[in-house]
């Protein structure tokens, strides 16, 4: 369990398109076998310590022809940013997805100081 040592909670969300293959014959699109997608995410502000992010699928358009496989998850968590990174594999033939992420954290506190 996390637990934060002061009382400035931030909240900070977005979503993102991480690709749409489908439109230019894209890897996701038209591969097959072990393939991903990363973006690159910064936080409107930098929070004290590491946050808490969740990712999920906002959208996601598939050939119903294959089968349907995903995998997306948050990578490389800082108190900066972090990654999302899309996985599929095998035949799977995926058109576009969008991503949504929620990061929640401790933010700083005018009292805090950095002796060094």
């Amino acid at each position: 369990m996390k637990r934060l040592r002061n009382h400035l909670v931030g909240v900070d969300e977005g979503s993102v398109v991480m690709f749409s293959d489908f439109e230019d014959g894209g890897e996701m699109w038209t591969g097959t076998g072990p393939r991903q997608s990363r973006r690159a995410i910064s936080f409107a502000e930098t929070f004290r310590s590491l946050p808490t992010v969740v990712v999920n699928l906002a959208m996601w358009d598939m050939d119903q022809k294959t089968n349907q496989r995903a995998d997306i998850s948050a990578e490389n968590i800082t108190e900066e940013g972090f990654e999302i990174v899309f996985r599929t594999w095998g035949d799977t033939r995926v058109a576009r997805v969008r991503a949504s992420w929620m990061a929640l954290g401790e933010l700083r506190h005018e009292d805090d100081w950095e002796m060094y």
